[in-house]
């Protein structure tokens, strides 16, 4: 039996290689409704931290339904040529191959979290995938991780929760998951999960 029943994942700067295109569709949608270009590093702390409503309340409050709007044109099919990291979809498949119950929980809506397996190739490997549109609530509050869990009847002992953000290790850990941090994705540094991992053959090794 794997160490961990049920492994759940973030979707980007864990599983896809997604900062440039999410750079590209903020800065493109920030220009068409404000007129001004945020710094990156602005923009990449955003990434993982809740719905894209809450995300662009930080940089404007006083237009979010425009920028949401504008935000989910672009980013939509974007995702369409998205691509896993080196040595990610050989991990998802060992880990099916040990008997592991696979899920994606996401600050990105699940239609969104769809087009990236297609594109990517990854569609077949999960059991459960739970979008932004899920739930009320977002990372870093528990509840989207939770509700993964019951749609698959787990218990948090039984899982694991794997991530690139500070936002991912603090749902994990106030859901009682085993929090595992990744440190090839490029937009966050992570400081406070169980584990912290370098590579994809890390992380088999972690998961058991």
């Amino acid at each position: 039996m794997p160490r961990f029943e049920v492994v759940l994942f973030d979707l980007d700067g864990t599983l896809v290689d997604s900062s440039a295109l999410i750079l590209e569709s903020f800065h493109g949608t920030t220009e068409a409704v404000l007129g001004r270009r945020f710094p990156d590093d602005e923009i990449l702390a955003l990434v993982g931290g809740g719905s894209p409503a809450k995300q662009m309340a930080v940089l404007e409050p006083a237009h979010v339904e425009a920028l949401v709007r504008e935000y989910d044109a672009r980013i939509g099919t974007a995702y369409d040529a998205v691509e896993c990291f080196a040595g990610v979809a050989g991990v998802l498949e060992e880990l099916k191959r040990r008997g592991c119950r696979l899920g994606v929980v996401s600050a990105k809506r699940a239609e969104i979290v769809e087009r990236a397996f297609t594109g990517a190739g990854i569609a077949d490997c999960f059991d459960v995938v739970v979008g932004s549109d899920a739930t009320q609530r977002h990372k870093p509050d528990p509840e989207p991780i939770l509700h993964a869990l019951s749609l698959v009847g787990a218990t948090p002992a039984q899982a694991a929760y794997v991530g690139d953000s500070p936002f991912d290790a603090s749902a994990a850990k106030a859901a009682g998951v085993f929090a595992v941090a990744v440190g090839w994705g490029g937009i966050h540094r992570v400081e406070d999960a169980d584990v912290f991992v370098e590579t994809p053959e890390e992380l088999l090794d972690v998961l058991g």
